[in-house]
C-alpha cells in the first residue's frame, strides 16, 4: 500500500490549511521553542545563579517529569472542557509560569517555576495534536507533518532566541516566551472554534490502559530509549562544548533546521522507499553512531556531531509519532497521552544523570551511554517488527477510513 504525499499541490496540501490549524500550529511553535530556550543560555543560568550544571540540569528534569505526569490528565480535562480551553488553560499556564521564570532569584525557584510551566506545555501541546489531526486538510498524515513542522521549528528558533535574548541577561529569553505565548493564546481566542467534544470522557487510568496493546507499548518503550538519547543531546551538550550563548545558539538554531527538515520532508520518502520500521531502526543507529563520535572527538566535531544529530532526530519523531497514533486501537488522543506519559521520564531521566555520570567517570561516558540507549531503542524495534507490522496492517484500513489517507505501510 502507498502512504498519500501530504505535500502534493491537491486539496490535501500541507499548506492549505483553515485558520484554526494555523493559528494552533503557530502557538505549537512557540511552545517547542520553550523546550530549547534555555539552550544556549545553561551556562549563563549556571553562572547568574552561582549553581552547578547538575543542578541546571534539573530545569529540564522538573519540567519533563511533571509534563510526563500531566500526560494522563489531559485527555480527562480536555474530554470535559473542551479541546479549545483546554488550550487555553494550557497556554495561560505557561504565560504565568515562563513570566515568573524571569523573576528567580535562586536555582530552586527556577525549577521549580519550569515545573509550572511543563504543566501547561503538557496541556497545550497533546491537545493541540489532537486538534491539528481533527481539523487539518489531508487527513492524519499531513496533520502529524504539520505538527512536526511546528516541533522543528520551535525548536530551531528557541535556541535562536534563548541567544539573542540570554546575551543581554539570562532573564529576557524566559520573558520572551511568555509574551509569545501570550499572542498565541489571543490568536486561539480569535480563531479556534469549539471542538466536538468526544462521545465519551476519557478516565484517567485511559492512557494506561491503552499501554496494555503489545504494539503501543513496544513503540513507547524504543521511544523511552530514544528520547534518553535526544535529550543527552539537547541538555547536556551545551556545557560540553562550552560556547557563548551566541555560537552555541547558532548550533543548535542549525540542529533544528535539520530536524524540521528531515521530519517534515526527507522521513515521508524515506518510509515510502523502505518502510517505516526499516527506517526508524536505521536511524537510531546512525544516531547512536553520531553521538559516540560526538563524545570522543575534538571540539569541531562535537559542533558538527551536534548539528548531524537533529537530521536523525527529525526521522526518528515523525516515524514514531505515527507509529503512535497508528499502531493500537486506541482513540489517538489517548494513545498519544499514553505514549508521552513513558518517553517523557526519559526526557526527565537524561538531564539529570548525564552531568552526574561526568562528575563520576569522564565527559566521555554520558554519551557512550546515549549511544546505548539508541542502540536498544533500534532493538526494541527489531524483536517486536514483526508484531508492529501485523497491527500496523490491522488497523490501516480503519484509520484510513477516519482520515481519508493510508497513514503508514511497511
Amino acid at each position: 500500500m502507498q502512504r498519500t504525499d501530504p505535500l502534493d499541490t491537491g486539496a490535501g496540501s500541507l499548506l492549505r490549511q483553515p485558520k484554526a490549524v494555523w493559528a494552533t500550529a503557530g502557538a505549537s511553535v512557540v511552545a517547542f521553542m520553550g523546550i530549547g530556550l534555555v539552550d544556549p543560555i545553561l551556562p549563563s543560568i549556571a553562572q547568574g545563579l552561582s549553581a552547578t550544571p547538575g543542578q541546571v540540569s534539573l530545569l529540564f528534569t522538573s519540567y519533563f517529569l511533571i509534563t510526563a505526569f500531566a500526560m494522563l490528565v489531559t485527555g480527562w480535562v480536555s474530554s470535559r472542557i473542551g479541546g479549545r480551553r483546554t488550550l487555553l488553560l494550557g497556554l495561560a499556564l505557561v504565560v504565568v509560569f515562563a513570566g515568573l521564570s524571569g523573576t528567580s532569584d535562586s536555582v530552586a525557584e527556577l525549577v521549580g517555576f519550569r515545573a509550572g510551566w511543563g504543566l501547561g506545555n503538557a496541556l497545550f501541546v497533546s491537545t493541540a495534536l489532537a486538534v491539528i489531526v481533527g481539523a487539518a486538510a489531508g487527513g492524519s498524515a499531513a496533520a502529524i507533518l504539520l505538527y512536526e513542522s511546528a516541533l522543528g521549528l520551535g525548536m530551531a528558533c528557541g535556541p535562536l532566541l534563548g541567544a539573542l535574548l540570554g546575551d543581554a541577561s539570562w532573564r529576557y529569553p524566559f520573558f520572551g516566551t511568555a509574551a509569545l505565548m501570550a499572542v498565541g493564546f489571543l490568536c486561539i481566542t480569535a480563531f479556534l472554534k469549539e471542538q466536538p467534544r468526544p462521545a465519551r470522557r476519557t478516565a484517567l487510568l485511559d492512557p494506561l490502559k491503552a499501554l496494555g496493546h503489545g504494539g503501543l507499548a513496544s513503540v513507547a518503550a524504543s521511544a523511552f530509549f530514544y528520547n534518553y538519547t535526544f535529550f543527552t543531546v539537547l541538555a547536556f551538550t551545551p556545557f560540553v562544548l562550552d560556547m557563548s550563548p551566541y555560537r552555541s545558539g547558532a548550533v543548535f538554531f542549525a540542529w533544528g533546521v535539520l530536524l524540521a527538515v528531515f521530519s517534515v520532508v526527507v522521513a515521508p520518502r524515506l518510509q515510502r522507499r523502505f518502510g517505516s520500521l526499516r527506517v526508524l531502526g536505521g536511524s537510531l543507529l546512525l544516531l547512536a553512531a553520531d553521538v559516540l563520535v560526538l563524545g570522543y572527538g575534538d571540539h569541531g566535531t562535537a559542533v558538527v556531531c551536534t548539528i548531524l544529530s537533529g537530521a536523525f532526530i527529525g526521522v526518528n519523531n515523525t516515524v514514531y509519532t505515527e507509529l503512535a497514533l497508528g499502531v493500537s486501537d486506541a482513540p489517538r488522543p489517548v494513545a498519544s497521552a499514553g505514549y508521552n506519559f513513558v518517553r517523557w521520564f526519559a526526557a526527565a531521566a537524561a538531564p539529570y544523570f548525564a552531568p552526574r555520570i561526568e562528575e563520576w567517570t569522564d565527559v566521555h561516558v554520558p554519551f557512550v551511554v546515549a549511544a546505548v540507549t539508541a542502540v536498544a531503542g533500534a532493538a526494541v524495534v527489531a524483536v517486536r517488527r514483526g508484531a508492529l507490522v501485523r497491527e500496523v496492517e490491522e488497523l490501516e484500513p480503519r484509520h484510513a477510513a477516519e482520515d481519508g489517507v493510508a497513514v503508514f505501510a511497511d
